[in-house]
């Protein structure tokens, strides 16, 4: 495979502020998403486009020709129930085959699909199925059902729920029987490009959510560009056909943009809908991709989980000498005959293990929401797992960079994406631009989306800067930026992911707005303090107790001073408190995509954040 375009760089002042990289196809003038399953009937009908797990734990091929007879047949029955073109459909479900199914079916029905997270509270519901005007709702279970009954007063546009442990899907086929092929059809010839797909709410970290609008031309801007780049991943290079495995929410862009990316490229696509205990190993076991999708937790996780079982088998220095060896090998450019040697050692030994904690044949890992971080980023490239990370909003379709094939750079998100470009302001905020980027916010008054670009560049609210070659590396989000009473401007995000990486650490909130210095509230993983407390015999001891511990006290504050080795001296955090309570979506602490809620966390820790400077 040919490496990428080299980027097109403008330098400012010596320099690089704004980079684009051409797109790698050109854009689509017809026709729309709908269009997609259709496609793959007609040009492979056998192709195996899904994979679906059955009660019995086996997992049955879907074709190209038998999903587009689901499609059909589904669009049917919205079309019979009295959905009109441009209605909004809402999906809250977790991550399955039937959330996919619909939202290729409500497309085909000419239909605008609204996710909403299962797990979201019934005013977060009620809020988006308000502000969306919603028609009709799809809901997982009867629980979720409870949710939307509870506001319905307040939906007065709500005219349909289904729920799918009820047989939703059954109930619309058996609806559209009677409804003509031609239906459908005609439906599906009303869609541009330009028409719009989704409304899918951002996270609301600062306030209500708003509503996203993305086009069809959105999707397939960013699918078609991500699938020639990303060629390896998407495409069988072997006789091994490319797959993956979905647990990411289907409510949010990043798994949303690689399930339409999957249809796409025809890449058999398995959904599980849990990542609880043992059913996500269990899913991957069974399924066997060849690709993932993860946000940083989930790699981070597997890390550490591996870790700590070598430490209970008394091997956790040789996995610190093949965590070394691997990071040296992810990093090195053109490793030496001894790393060779080292690295296949271990690769029997340790690596090997990792893969088989991913399914066992996973060979590339697309990673997006947060930074994954250099040192776990070189392992997984030295344990045989090639990690992509990605940059991108919900505004931009997911994804506006990533790491180019054959040239990654760790610590930074890559290039542009094909056909986007990259700015940085005057204040160093990050400003994309491209087919991908969105149409606007929903105004719901008006029934539209307002533009929210200025001569199509969208600034994002994160900071950032260009290296030399044009690589991108996120600093920070400007409203997180904290301002020292001294006037010492700090950028929280290198600091918090830095920590976050540690095993101990499940959230890090770094404040110190008005403040003398900064100083943070370090939220400590369950399971990892649990194993901690069990290797050093520390049993008897209550996990509450543990935060006066000295030798708990003293690994943070290593982890802590490794930290601070990324920033200056005043933006060092001088202080921490351990907080055993972790922060979570229904404490009001994180947003469904796991984002910290930072006013939030101030607010309610307020007390332990002002005995941290108690003796300035």
């Amino acid at each position: 495979m040919p490496p990428p375009a080299e980027p097109h760089r403008t330098v400012v002042d010596g320099r690089v502020r704004e980079v684009s990289v051409p797109p790698l196809v050109p854009p689509v003038r017809r026709g729309s998403l709908a269009d997609l399953p259709y496609d793959n009937a007609r040009d492979a009908p056998g192709a195996v486009v899904f994979g679906r797990k059955r009660r019995d734990g086996a997992w049955a091929d879907v074709t190209a020709s038998a999903f587009a007879a689901e499609v059909h047949s589904v669009a049917k029955g919205l079309i019979a129930e009295g959905l009109r073109p441009g209605d909004r459909l809402a999906l809250m479900a977790r991550t399955t085959y039937e959330w996919t199914l619909l939202d290729f079916a409500a497309w085909a029905a000419g239909l605008i699909t609204v996710p909403v997270y299962p797990t979201s509270s019934a005013f977060q519901t009620r809020w988006i199925l308000q502000d969306s005007g919603a028609t009709a709702c799809v809901v997982e279970d009867t629980a979720q059902a409870r949710t939307v009954s509870t506001e319905r007063r307040g939906l007065p546009g709500l005219a349909h729920l289904w729920v799918l442990d009820s047989g939703a899907v059954d109930q619309l086929r058996r609806a559209g029987a009677h409804v003509p092929d031609e239906a459908v059809t005609a439906r599906r010839g009303l869609l541009t490009p330009d028409t719009l797909a989704t409304l899918i709410y951002t996270s609301g970290t600062t306030g209500r959510p708003k509503g996203c609008a993305l086009t069809h031309a959105n999707f397939l801007a960013e699918v078609d560009n991500a699938v020639a780049l990303l060629h390896p991943v998407f495409r069988s290079v072997s006789e091994e056909p490319a797959s993956t495995l979905l647990f990411l929410p289907l409510s949010h862009v990043f798994g949303r943009m690689v399930a339409i990316g999957c249809v796409r490229a025809r890449v058999r696509l398995g959904h599980a809908p849990s990542i609880e205990n043992d059913d996500l190993p269990s899913d991957l076991a069974g399924f066997r991709p060849t690709f993932l999708l993860a946000i940083p937790y989930v790699l981070e996780k597997v890390f550490h989980t591996a870790r700590a079982t070598a430490e209970r088998m008394g091997r956790g220095s040789s996995f610190d000498r093949a965590a070394r060896v691997a990071e040296r090998y992810g990093h090195a450019p053109a490793p030496s005959f001894g790393l060779r040697a080292a690295r296949a050692l271990y690769d029997r030994l340790v690596y090997r293990r990792i893969r088989a904690a991913l399914g066992g044949r996973v060979r590339y890992v697309i990673c997006g929401g947060s930074p994954l971080g250099a040192r776990l980023s070189e392992f997984y490239a030295g344990a045989g797992v090639e990690v992509f990370e990605g940059y991108g909003l919900t505004e931009t379709t997911a994804a506006s960079t990533v790491t180019p094939p054959q040239r990654p750079r760790t610590g930074t998100v890559g290039w542009p994406l094909p056909g986007t470009a990259v700015r940085i302001a005057d204040d160093g905020e990050v400003w994309l631009k491209g087919g991908h980027v969105f149409a606007g916010y929903w105004d719901s008054q008006r029934g539209v989306a307002l533009p929210a670009t200025t001569e199509g560049w969208f600034p994002t609210g994160d900071l950032g800067a260009l290296d030399d070659e044009g690589y991108l590396r996120i600093t920070g989000r400007k409203k997180d930026v904290l301002i020292t009473s001294a006037g010492k401007n700090v950028a929280p995000g290198p600091l918090e992911d830095w920590l976050r990486a540690h095993p101990l650490v499940s959230q890090c909130v770094v404040v110190g707005d008005n403040r003398p210095y900064v100083t943070a509230l370090i939220a400590l993983d369950h399971e990892g303090l649990v194993h901690w407390r069990r290797m050093r015999k520390k049993d008897h001891i209550a996990l509450w107790e543990l935060t006066g511990d000295e030798e708990l006290l003293a690994t943070l504050q290593r982890a802590v001073d490794e930290a601070n080795r990324l920033v200056s001296r005043a933006e060092s955090i001088r202080a921490f408190r351990l907080l055993t309570t972790e922060f979570s979506e229904a404490a009001g602490h994180l947003t469904p995509s796991l984002k910290l809620k930072r006013a939030a966390v101030v607010r309610d820790f307020a007390r332990e954040i002002d005995a941290l400077y108690a003796g300035e």
